[in-house]
């Protein structure tokens, strides 16, 4: 137990967990939720999270006498950004910050270590023993500004090689003064019953099982190669599965569209929101990607995933928890087709 709580041990402490974005960063900091709760159930949990990425929270929000995040507060600051001189972008951000501080923070976990998310820390209403930790260090490939430290009252150093999900542990773990919890201690994202419940949201078009292809990231150089993609969907339309290749921009369209005319019976389905991925993903037989937000959300739903990696280190964010994942090439080193389809059939029934 931390110094703070065992200064007041009757106290019920009160938990800001600060990660902003993106798609994959806030599925990786899922398990701190789990990892928290199992250890103060009576804790008060609250989230500051880019407004987009709420949904991702929603299923791990306390109702129904089920204990996860009590609060989620939204965070605008990608679109307030483009419109600051707009009197409404104002009231938000005041909207925002009234709703920050209507609740004094015993401890605040920024596990991102960027100047935004440690300003928000900043804003935030602390107890006057307020813990605030923060990344002390970078991770390798991570994203990391050095002035965020400034915020911090405890500064944790991780391994330079940490995985996601470790990180988050590493920084919680400090906070509270605990011992560190190990990678052995399998780590929780959603719970399974809300796995197993979600409906299977009905593509048009569908007419066999499907499989999941996330060919396309923010970034080119994670992209694994057209060729592969489609001998991989040639491969798995031989075997009696419709290959979907989904897309998030008009660009990204164009690449679904050249790849899905080389496959036979595949399909390139009309663009869904995150909050439809939930379900798009529970109705796949498979879902194959780059390292990319969708296919680790496949992941940590406990789908039969096959993780790509191409251009970032397979270490940062594999997905090492269950059986039914396999993550295949590393930096610099993109899988083989072959290799890829392998993977991809040692999952399928």
């Amino acid at each position: 137990m931390s110094n703070l709580a065992a200064s007041n041990p009757t106290s019920v402490p009160k938990i800001l967990l600060v990660k902003l974005s993106s798609l994959g960063d806030v599925l990786h900091n899922l398990p701190i939720v789990w990892d928290l709760r199992a250890r103060l159930p009576d804790a008060q949990i609250d989230w500051v999270v880019e407004e987009g990425y709420v949904h991702l929270l929603e299923p791990l929000l306390s109702k129904d006498g089920f204990k996860g995040i009590d609060h989620i507060i939204p965070f605008g600051l990608r679109r307030w950004k483009k419109n600051l001189f707009k009197l409404a972008t104002w009231q938000q951000f005041f909207a925002f910050k009234k709703q920050l501080q209507e609740t004094q923070y015993d401890y605040l976990i920024e596990t991102q270590g960027l100047l935004k998310s440690a300003l928000v820390c900043a804003l935030a209403n602390k107890s006057n023993h307020a813990v605030v930790a923060g990344l002390a260090n970078a991770t390798q490939f991570s994203g990391y500004e050095p002035i965020a430290r400034l915020f911090y009252n405890q500064c944790v150093h991780v391994p330079v090689d940490c995985h996601a999900v470790d990180r988050s542990r590493w920084v919680m773990c400090s906070a509270l003064d605990w011992p560190l919890i190990e990678r052995s201690n399998t780590p929780l994202f959603y719970s399974e019953s809300f796995s197993q419940a979600l409906v299977k949201k009905k593509i048009a078009d569908i007419k066999k099982p499907y499989v999941l292809c996330f060919h396309s990231t923010a970034r080119e150089a994670k992209r694994w190669s057209n060729q592969g993609w489609v001998a991989l969907g040639q491969e798995l339309a031989s075997r009696g599965y419709q290959v979907v290749f989904p897309w998030g921009n008009l660009a990204e369209k164009v690449i679904s569209d050249e790849i899905a005319r080389q496959v036979p019976g595949s399909l390139v389905p009309p663009a869904f929101s995150i909050e439809d991925a939930f379900a798009v993903i529970s109705g796949a037989a498979l879902t194959i990607g780059v390292d990319t937000g969708l296919t680790h959300l496949a992941a940590v739903l406990g789908k039969p995933t096959v993780e790509i990696y191409c251009d970032s280190p397979r270490w940062k964010t594999e997905g090492y928890w269950a059986k039914n994942i396999c993550n295949v090439g590393d930096i610099g080193s993109p899988p083989s087709t072959p290799e890829v389809i392998n993977a991809s059939l040692s999952l399928l029934p």
